[in-house]
């Protein structure tokens, strides 16, 4: 039996956005669409094969290094961000502020779904989540522009609500209105040697 299993979740894109040049300002612009390469989407700044390695794997590999882009897209929910807004005590957060290539609706705790789970689209377009994405300093700033005093209270409210990083599994298009089904891997704590134990156990 596969491993990967849909679930009954099946939410919907409500917006997609691409990044002209983090380098110089990470907010996005929203598009009706996206094609959807092996690299990335088509026209966003983080498309590409591989990356430098940063400061979010730097445990890992020296700064620099050449690694597998598993950050080429970037999706926030609406639920999550309102949840955000809401306890900044503003009217809402934009997914352009944060710098989202992609929003979605209907997906429950949508920033907690497990790594490796599938997003599948209407014309079966696959996307692999990454992992969460951890809150930066980067969207506080978008968001003092237009709420000055405020932007220094983002990092604090959006741990576990920021969305994931994910790359491309399927090629094909996404257009906002597009559904999207949740398929998720066995979720299981890691616990070095349980599974010796339970084996002798049985």
């Amino acid at each position: 039996m596969a491993i990967l299993q849909p679930t009954n979740i099946v939410g919907k894109v409500e917006g997609l956005y691409l990044v002209a040049d983090s380098e110089k300002d990470i907010a996005s612009a929203p598009v009706d669409k996206v094609t959807a390469g092996f690299s990335g989407f088509e026209g966003d700044c983080h498309t590409s094969l591989t990356r430098e390695a940063c400061v979010r794997t730097k445990a890992q590999y020296p700064i620099g290094t050449k690694v597998r882009n598993v950050r080429q897209v970037t999706i926030v929910s609406v639920e999550d961000l309102r949840a955000i807004a809401q306890d900044m005590g503003l009217p809402e957060i934009k997914p352009e502020w944060l710098g989202a290539t992609m929003c979605v609706s209907g997906i429950p705790d949508f920033t907690l779904v497990p790594p490796s789970s599938r997003l599948i689209f209407s014309d079966g377009t696959g996307l692999v989540v990454d992992m969460e994405n951890e809150p930066c300093a980067w969207p506080g700033k978008q968001i003092e522009k237009h709420h000055p005093g405020f932007g220094r209270h983002f990092v604090g409210n959006a741990r576990n609500r920021r969305g994931v990083t994910a790359w491309v599994e399927r090629e094909g298009t996404i257009a906002v209105g597009d559904s999207v089904a949740l398929h998720v891997p066995p979720v299981r704590v890691y616990q070095p040697g349980a599974a010796h134990e339970r084996s002798r156990v049985a």
